[in-house]
């Protein structure tokens, strides 16, 4: 899923200010901590959406034609998803 910065620092903002507010963590340097959430929620959404093209490419080239949004479709793109976002160390 592609997300503008402002989105994802947006939902960043989100998860410091919920983090913060449940008192699971304090934080010695805010500006720091929201980068690296931001990181971590770029590169997340980054590997999902390698997983999702690789899924899909991989469901295109198999010989016969798979129409998606069929159950044979939905079941290659999930196996085929897992498999490439365990790859990037994800799952």
């Amino acid at each position: 899923m592609r997300l503008s910065d402002d989105r994802i620092s947006h939902i960043a903002h989100l998860l410091f200010d919920g983090i913060w507010k449940d008192d699971l963590v304090d934080f010695t340097d805010d500006d720091k901590a929201l980068a690296e959430i931001k990181k971590a929620l770029t590169v997340y959404l980054r590997v999902e959406d390698e997983a999702d093209t690789a899924a899909r490419a991989k469901i295109r080239s198999l010989s016969r034609d798979v129409p998606e949004g069929s159950r044979e479709w939905d079941i290659l793109y999930r196996k085929y998803f897992e498999e490439e976002a365990s790859k990037k160390g994800f799952r």
